[in-house]
């Protein structure tokens, strides 16, 4: 019998975005069934098993927030992504707190909708989401390495560069392991605001906190009897990272506002793109819970250094890529190859993935030719970023105009959009906004790029 595939519940009022959104999920591969507005949403959820809600919040008469309410009072497992506009990020924040695993500010691209899925939805028992892909001989010593611990329930520190493909790697170790069959969770720390980690990595209980409307499950008990992966670690504030060591060492878990604690049965995974080692000597991260981690490393090398890999990548993003361009059936050509191969990724997988989805769209067949890619014609090492708490005196002046540059226009480019901006950059948005707010205080900020 073939297994029961994860379901998403729609509900959105305006039918023509209904309908964008249930046809971008479906052509990724999601199953959905969708709702006009909240009652009819609850009327769903009585008669079907639903594994995710996606929710406008705008809506005649029950609102998105009453909606949350009243779908965890039933399902408070259930992963609840708000869709809202920017002038209500604040009551989205605070719809955290009642229980949303995530929000989404509209307007927002096909890929970040699907990237935001991805990170709460739970998977198939056994099925791989994400291909790893090992042509190069560096990349298969990882994957021998992944083969070995995969079965065991080791904790594997997973480092790299960002968009190496940490997460893909952190997949294939639930995927092979014997929790294949039980849940995959990730969570993104650095994309959690402060005030809300420690809910939402352990729970609450209702009234916990002022604005706790309802209990919430948290991550960890959400991954019960499967895998639960710590992404970007490093930036859990130092005093969370406290309780995290406990729960690791005790196994197990208690909500804010309970009495009792639950036992739990999670392997944990965690990532980094930073170096651990240093942010332990600097003082931001606990060296213990840096060595209850570090139980068996595993470090992702980037895509420059396992260029066997780049074509075959590229390859895979031409096939998945192909729903969301409509079209199929393209093939590179080998002058495009060549400029592929030849190119330094410093945005490594995430990159490459954007330019073939880029190039699809640009080319005029199925045939994607070097001026599909448009790729940089400069060097492409990323620009070294020093830690927000270090000021480097020493670097030339030209040196830091040019970092100067590559952020602002990087930000303005992407139309203000701090997130995808340290991403492409292989920065954190920590160290983003301190270079913004320093700017500001030189007066070197000009008013064009959006904030």
């Amino acid at each position: 019998m073939p297994e029961r595939r994860p379901k998403i519940l729609v509900v959105e009022d305006d039918a023509a975005l209904r309908e964008a959104l249930t046809d971008t999920l479906e052509l990724a591969g999601q199953t959905v069934v969708s709702a006009p507005e909240g009652e009819t949403a609850l009327a769903v959820l009585g008669r079907e098993t639903v594994d995710m809600v996606l929710s406008d919040v705008q809506m005649p008469g029950m609102d998105g927030h009453e909606l949350l309410r009243r779908v965890k009072a039933v399902r408070p497992g259930i992963p609840f992504i708000l869709m809202t506009a920017y002038g209500q990020i604040e009551r989205a924040v605070e719809a955290m707190k009642d229980g949303a695993a995530d929000y989404l500010p509209k307007p927002f691209e096909p890929d970040r909708l699907l990237g935001v899925v991805a990170r709460h939805l739970p998977v198939a028992g056994g099925k791989e989401t994400g291909a790893l892909v090992a042509e190069d001989t560096r990349m298969r010593a990882v994957l021998d390495l992944a083969d070995r611990v995969a079965v065991t329930d080791a904790t594997v520190l997973l480092t790299g560069e960002s968009g190496v493909g940490k997460e893909v790697v952190a997949r294939y170790l639930h995927d092979h392991s014997a929790r294949r069959n039980g849940p995959f969770v990730a969570v993104n720390c650095a994309a959690i605001p402060e005030n809300l980690v420690e809910s939402t990595l352990f729970g609450h209980e209702k009234g916990a906190f002022t604005g706790a409307a309802a209990a919430y499950t948290g991550k960890f008990e959400q991954a019960q009897g499967g895998t639960l992966l710590l992404d970007e670690v490093s930036e859990i504030p130092l005093n969370v990272q406290a309780k995290l060591l406990r729960v690791l060492q005790e196994k197990i878990v208690e909500r804010l506002g309970a009495r009792a604690g639950t036992p739990l049965d999670v392997r944990v995974l965690a990532a980094s793109n930073r170096n651990l080692e240093a942010w332990v000597r600097d003082g931001h991260f606990r060296e213990d819970l840096y060595y209850r981690l570090n139980v068996f490393p595993l470090d992702i090398p980037p895509l420059r250094e396992r260029r066997a890999d780049i074509l075959p990548l590229a390859q895979l993003f031409l096939k998945s890529g192909a729903s969301l361009v409509g079209r199929a059936g393209f093939s590179l050509s080998a002058a495009a190859g060549a400029e592929l191969t030849g190119y330094d990724w410093p945005g490594n997988i995430r990159e490459l993935s954007n330019v073939m989805q880029r190039a699809m769209i640009l080319a005029g067949g199925n045939r994607i030719e070097p001026d599909n890619l448009l790729l940089p014609r400069r060097p492409s090492r990323p620009v070294a970023m020093p830690d927000p708490a270090v000021e480097d005196e020493a670097k030339p002046a030209q040196i830091k105009d040019m970092e100067k540059t590559m952020i602002l226009d990087t930000l303005r480019r992407l139309n203000g959009s701090r997130k995808r901006t340290a991403e492409e950059l292989g920065i954190s948005e920590r160290t983003l906004r301190y270079k913004l707010q320093k700017y500001r205080e030189e007066g070197e900020l000009d008013g064009d790029c959006g904030l």
